[in-house]
């Protein structure tokens, strides 16, 4: 068996300590970038990574330029996160659903992946990629749509080209200056992907279910993410609160370390696949 197959005894230890934990319980799972990354789909702050810097929500509703850079480089790297499969980690999590291990799941990420591996109770806390809204008069829709607006108003963008990309599909490239970008058709109005961007808050109708959700929990399954924005660190400080067990899979620090009743220093797929095992 290969390293990439393995895990460490004290990662397996961890695994058998934490199915201790949650065995029998109503877990719902808080999951981040780290568990998408199987798919190909890189983080922002992953150990041995350099930080990425995403665009704010103040740059972006803040000018038309940084609009245009925004699509210029969504335009690109898009096909990358639609193309993207559900990985061990998503398949294991949608598994433990089916079993009644798992009954409600809350993602950081804007993938889908949850989705496309079969999990059903899903809340996208994040918003979702695949989805476009107008800043003017709420109208939503196919990020599809927004993908065949922009590829007749460029004709000649060349998407073939290797290069790196974000969680939320901006492509590592120089946007082209004359780059053009549609405007709402219904309203004329600024379109904006339909996700959290950083510096956003989160619906407060979404942040309210979730909590709901939290608070009917047993216990608490953090995945992939060090929690280092307050909109996913509030649900285990919240959990703490309540004295729920709080199992973290994670390969390097989380802000909720001192929380949690395990950490488990490991590839997510991996113990995924082992903690929800038979």
């Amino acid at each position: 068996m290969s390293e990439r197959e393995t895990l460490s005894a004290a990662a397996q230890y961890g695994v058998d300590f934490a199915r201790e934990k949650l065995i029998g319980k109503k877990v719902l799972v808080l999951s981040g970038a780290g568990l998408s990354t199987d798919s190909g789909i890189p983080d922002y702050r992953g150990a041995g990574r350099v930080a990425r810097h995403p665009m704010t929500y103040d740059t972006f509703m803040g000018s038309k330029e940084a609009q245009i850079r925004y699509w210029a480089r969504s335009f690109i790297g898009w096909n990358r996160i639609a193309e993207a499969l559900p990985n061990a980690g998503h398949l294991a999590i949608a598994r433990a659903e089916v079993n009644q291990k798992v009954f409600q799941i809350i993602t950081q990420n804007v993938d889908q992946l949850h989705q496309k591996a079969g999990s059903r109770q899903v809340i996208d806390l994040h918003g979702r990629l695949d989805r476009v809204r107008c800043m003017k008069c709420g109208d939503n829709f196919s990020r599809t749509i927004m993908d065949e607006l922009l590829s007749d108003l460029n004709p000649g963008v060349d998407r073939s080209a290797d290069f790196e990309f974000t969680p939320d599909g901006d492509a590592e490239i120089e946007a082209a200056a004359d780059f053009k970008i549609p405007v709402c058709l219904k309203c004329g109005g600024v379109l904006k992907p339909d996700v959290v961007f950083f510096g956003e808050s989160v619906p407060p109708q979404v942040v309210e279910l979730a909590m709901k959700n939290l608070d009917d929990a047993e216990a608490l399954l953090v995945a992939g993410t060090s929690l280092s924005v307050n909109s996913g660190l509030r649900f285990a400080r919240r959990a703490a609160r309540a004295n729920k067990p709080i199992v973290i899979v994670n390969i390097g620090a989380t802000r909720a370390d001192e929380l949690a009743t395990a950490k488990i220093e490991a590839n997510t797929s991996l113990v995924l696949e082992r903690l929800f095992l038979d």
